[in-house]
């Protein structure tokens, strides 16, 4: 099973409130060193105003308060959104996307924040040097359409976190659906990080219930009359004990093929998605069982060597 990165959102939440508590107490009381005092104290005085460039002590202090905020905001909406999710597809759509827009949002404040309390007005170094219309024009395009597309996923409900999709071959369980990326994982682990932009053409298996389908061949000499009797009391049994994964009745469909060697007949099951591959299984092992019981022949292609004289 895909392993989550074990969520230290509560953890981190409480350091970083216990790192700005501490600072304001330094800041207000002369329980410290009358330097750091002073140097938290002008700290606090940084974080609203700059000068020209420069890295002073209360500066650094100041910018390190900055990202303590920032990453602040950023846990505390991230706390929220999972005590929200409750195992709802839809909630843990919205709460992945949310989560990964409010990291960026949070991100790009708190660079802004510190160049700005070092004294570099970013705003103005952007426009001068013409920097924002070069990356809206180039190196933003496919963000903007990765974000995009991430917003309309969302809103659309095409598939949500926990689906299993199929995207360009690729079958598996949507993990992570970002700003710009979507997770997807397979069966064997292998996950399939993909833009958002993408992701066309998709499959979503976990709209309806899916069909899990065996196809078993007797000889033409045996009887099918006989086959279809074990089938359907194997199929009855099945019924009985492997609701665990069969939705409803096993069906029997009937001959599928009269092949080159073998009468072909069909079974159906009515599963869940992710229980398809396990029902497949069931059923070929199953209905093995059930002709072998029976006494009816499985052909398999055999080799009739001639040797010269």
């Amino acid at each position: 099973m895909y392993q989550k990165k074990k969520d230290n959102s509560v953890l981190r939440l409480a350091v970083l409130v216990l790192i700005l508590a501490l600072a304001a107490l330094a800041a207000n009381t002369d329980i410290l060193p009358a330097a750091i005092h002073d140097a938290v104290a002008d700290a606090f005085g940084q974080l609203s105003s700059s000068g020209d460039f420069a890295i002073t002590l209360p500066r650094i202090v100041a910018a390190g308060l900055a990202l303590a905020t920032c990453m602040l905001i950023a846990s505390v909406i991230s706390v929220v959104l999972t005590r929200l999710e409750r195992k709802n597809r839809r909630m843990l759509t919205i709460s992945s996307l949310v989560k990964s827009l409010t990291s960026w949002v949070c991100a790009i404040a708190a660079i802004i924040w510190i160049l700005n309390i070092l004294g570099i007005d970013i705003t103005a170094a952007l426009a001068g040097v013409g920097i924002v219309a070069l990356v809206l024009s180039f190196g933003a395009q496919s963000l903007v359409e990765d974000v995009v597309t991430g917003i309309f996923i969302m809103f659309e409900g095409s598939f949500n976190v926990g689906d299993i999709i199929v995207l360009d071959n690729f079958r598996g369980v949507v993990k992570h659906i970002g700003v710009r990326t979507t997770v997807i994982q397979d069966d064997g682990l292998n996950l399939k990080i993909v833009n958002n932009s993408d992701i066309r053409n998709v499959q979503n298996r976990s709209n309806s219930n899916s069909v899990a389908l065996c196809e078993i061949g007797i000889s033409y000499s045996a009887s099918i009359p006989e086959a279809e009797k074990a089938i359907e009391e194997c199929l009855r049994r099945l019924w009985k004990t492997r609701r665990d994964i069969l939705l409803a009745p096993p069906v029997y469909l009937g001959v599928q093929t009269l092949a080159d060697s073998a009468v072909v007949l069909r079974v159906k099951a009515e599963v869940a998605e992710e229980n398809i591959f396990a029902a497949q299984r069931l059923l070929n092992r199953e209905l093995k069982l059930a002709i072998d019981a029976a006494g009816i022949e499985i052909p398999f292609p055999q080799i009739v060597v001639h040797q010269a004289k």
